[in-house]
C-alpha cells in the first residue's frame, strides 16, 4: 500500500472507527466475494454507522478517484455487489451499509422508511403490529436481503399482486459529470439544506408528519396489477431492465449511493388458504394460470412452480435449509451464511480440510434428519410431475377452490387444500429449492461440467411456458431444474452441464433460445456481471453515473473513468 493510501485509509479509520475499516485479505473476503458469483480485489471494505459517515467517507474516495461498490447484504445471484476481477483503472472501496437498518413507520403505517441496510426480515416484523406487509415476504427476506438492494436491483418477488419492487421517492447522491459528489433529497421530506442537516435528521427521525409531504410519485408499482391480468400481451409482466421502472434509485444497480428510499406497504389479509396442485400436463398449469388472471375478481397471493425434477432435488439437497427455518426461524438464515462463508474462508486456508467444506458438513448432518416433507405432498409427487403451490386470500378463496372443482373433473391432475402446517412446509419447500443445485453441484463437483443459474421472464401471452430444447442441446446438460412465480411468467431455470461442454457456447444457444421465445433475462436478479445490459439499461447507466466512479462493469460495461 502506497503512503497515500495508507493516508486515506487512516481518513476512513477517522471517520468510521478502525474497527469498522478492513484492509486485510481474511477480513475483505466476506464482501469482496459475491454470495454465488464473482470477486476481486478491494483496498479497503467500510462499515459505516451512520448516513453522514457513508457521506463523509464517499468525500475522500471522490476526491482520491477511489471507485465506490456500494453493499447492503450481498445476496445476489449475479455478482452485481462485489468487484469483478482485478482489471480496474482504480483502486476500489466497498461500502457496505449493513449496520445502518433503521426503518421508519410513516403515513399510519401505509409507508416506510428504509435505510440503506434495512432488512425485508426486519420489515416484515415492523409491519406486523400494523397489521401490513412489505412488498416482499418469505424467499428474499429468509436470506436476510436488504430493502434497499431490491429497490437498487428493480428486484421482483414472489408476490403476484405486487409487481417488482420500486420507487421514486429515494435519498442519494451522485457524482456529476464535473467530478463533484451531490446530495439528492427525493424523499418527499423536509430534512434540511445542507447533507449533514439531511442526513442527520432522517437518521435520528427529526421530522414530525407536516414535514412528510405527499409529492405526485410512485412508491410502488400501483398499476401491475392490471398488467399482470393482460394474458394477451406479447411482453413479460415485469423484468429488471423494464423503462417503465428505472427512475433515480429503482434499477439504479449500484450506479449511485441510495441512503434510503420510501415504499408503500399493502394490508395483511384477514384469511389466507394454500392449495397444492398437482397435474402431469403442463397444458393444464396454462389453462389455470390464464383463467385465473384474467376472470377471477380475486388475483392470487402467489403461484409457485416446482418441477418434480426440482422438487426431489430440493428434498435431498436444501433439507438442511429448510431444517433450519423450519425450526429456527429465518431470521437465523443470514447468521448461518455468515457461519458458512466463514467455515470455507477456514477451509481454503488449511490444506487439511476440503474445498466446500461447509456443504459438504451441511448435506452429511442433514442425511440424519427424517423426512421433512408433509405426506400428502409426497403422494402428489409419486403421482404429478409438475407442481403448483397457490396462495389465496380472503373472498379469493372461495372463488378459487369452487373453480378448483369444476376444472379437475374435466382435467389432467387435482389439488387439495393445504393444512397450516402442509401450507408453511409446501412454500418453504419451493423457495429452499433454489439452492438444491448449488449443493449438488459443490457435492459432485470433480465430474460435473459448469452450473448456470438462469432467470427468464417469459411474455404474458407465452402458452408454452415449459422449457422444451432442441435435442442437440438438451444431451449437454447433466441436470436441469425448474421452478418460478408461474403466474407472472417469471421462471428460474438452473443447469449442470456434463464435463467437457463449453459452457459459455452453450449458454449463447440458450440465450437464443430465450430470444426465440420473446423472453427478457435476468427477470429479477439484475445483471450484475453476468449479463450484457441492453443499450435502454446502459444508457440509465451512463446517464446516474457519467464519471462511472459507481460500481463501473456492471452489465458487462466498460469500467474505466468516463466509460472509456
Amino acid at each position: 500500500m502506497t503512503q497515500d493510501y495508507k493516508s486515506i485509509i487512516q481518513d476512513f479509520s477517522t471517520i468510521v472507527g478502525k474497527k469498522y475499516v478492513l484492509t486485510t485479505q481474511w477480513d475483505k473476503q466476506t464482501y469482496s466475494k459475491g454470495w454465488r458469483y464473482g470477486e476481486g480485489e478491494a483496498l479497503a471494505v467500510i462499515k459505516p454507522g451512520t448516513l453522514l459517515e457513508i457521506w463523509n467517507v464517499l468525500q475522500v474516495c471522490v476526491a482520491a478517484d477511489i471507485i465506490v461498490i456500494m453493499q447492503a447484504a450481498n445476496t445476489g445471484l449475479t455478482g452485481g455487489s462485489t468487484p469483478f476481477g482485478n482489471d480496474y483503472d482504480r483502486p476500489i472501496v466497498i461500502i457496505n451499509t449493513m449496520r445502518i437498518n433503521a426503518i421508519h413507520v410513516i403515513n399510519e403505517g401505509q409507508q416506510i422508511i428504509g435505510l440503506s441496510g434495512s432488512t425485508l426480515f426486519g420489515l416484515e416484523n415492523k409491519l406486523e403490529s400494523y397489521g401490513r406487509e412489505p412488498h416482499s415476504v418469505i424467499g428474499s427476506s429468509c436470506i436476510g436481503a436488504s430493502i434497499v438492494g431490491g429497490v437498487c436491483n428493480n428486484s421482483g418477488g414472489a408476490l403476484v399482486k405486487r409487481g417488482p419492487a420500486y420507487t421514486e421517492l429515494s435519498l442519494f447522491a451522485k457524482i456529476e459529470s464535473d467530478g463533484h459528489l451531490v446530495l439528492v433529497n427525493d424523499l418527499g421530506i423536509d430534512l434540511g439544506q445542507t447533507p449533514d442537516e439531511i442526513l442527520t435528521n432522517l437518521q435520528n427521525k427529526n421530522y414530525t408528519e407536516k414535514d412528510i409531504k405527499s409529492p405526485n410519485k410512485l412508491a410502488s408499482d400501483n398499476e401491475y396489477q392490471k398488467r399482470v391480468r393482460d394474458v394477451e400481451a406479447s411482453t413479460p409482466a415485469r423484468f429488471n431492465a423494464d423503462g417503465r421502472r428505472l427512475h433515480t434509485a429503482s434499477g439504479c444497480a449500484g450506479k449511485i449511493a441510495v441512503f434510503a428510499v420510501r415504499l408503500d406497504t399493502y394490508v395483511s389479509p384477514k384469511r389466507t388458504q394454500v392449495f397444492y396442485i398437482g397435474s402431469n400436463a403442463s397444458d393444464t398449469f396454462m389453462q389455470i394460470r390464464r383463467t385465473i388472471l384474467s376472470t377471477f375478481k380475486n388475483l392470487p397471493t402467489s403461484g409457485e412452480y416446482l418441477h418434480i425434477d426440482c422438487y426431489d432435488a430440493a428434498k435431498k439437497y436444501s433439507k438442511d435449509t429448510f431444517v433450519v427455518i423450519d425450526k429456527l426461524g429465518p431470521n437465523f438464515i443470514p447468521k448461518l451464511f455468515d457461519l458458512k462463508r466463514k467455515m470455507d474462508l477456514l477451509a481454503d486456508k488449511f490444506s487439511f480440510l476440503p474445498s466446500k467444506f461447509s456443504d459438504k458438513l451441511m448435506q452429511f448432518l442433514s442425511s440424519f434428519w427424517p423426512n421433512h416433507l408433509p405426506k400428502r405432498m409426497e403422494q402428489f409427487r409419486n403421482k404429478f410431475e409438475h407442481h403448483w403451490v397457490i396462495e389465496m386470500s380472503d373472498e379469493g378463496i372461495d372463488e378459487a377452490q369452487q373453480y378448483f372443482d369444476a376444472f379437475f373433473k374435466n382435467n389432467d391432475g387435482n389439488y387439495f387444500i393445504c393444512t397450516p402446517k402442509e401450507a408453511k412446509k409446501a412454500l418453504l419447500h419451493r423457495f429452499v429449492a433454489a439452492s438444491a443445485i448449488g449443493r449438488y453441484h459443490a457435492l459432485n463437483a470433480k465430474d460435473l461440467g459448469e452450473m448456470m443459474s438462469m432467470d427468464i421472464a417469459l411474455p404474458r401471452n407465452e402458452k408454452n411456458w415449459f422449457e422444451q430444447l432442441p435435442p442437440e442441446l438438451d444431451e449437454m446438460f447433466e441436470m436441469k431444474l425448474y421452478y418460478g412465480h408461474l403466474f407472472c411468467h417469471v421462471l428460474h431455470q438452473n443447469y449442470i452441464l456434463k464435463k467437457g461442454v463449453d459452457a459459455k457456447a452453450l449458454k449463447e444457444k440458450l440465450l437464443q433460445t430465450y430470444d426465440a421465445r420473446g423472453a427478457e433475462y435476468p427477470a429479477e436478479h439484475n445483471v450484475g456481471h453476468e449479463y450484457y445490459a441492453k443499450p435502454a439499461l446502459s444508457n440509465f447507466y451512463r446517464e446516474l453515473d457519467p464519471t462511472n466512479g459507481f460500481n463501473p462493469g456492471i452489465g458487462k460495461t466498460s469500467k474505466l473513468k468516463f466509460w472509456k
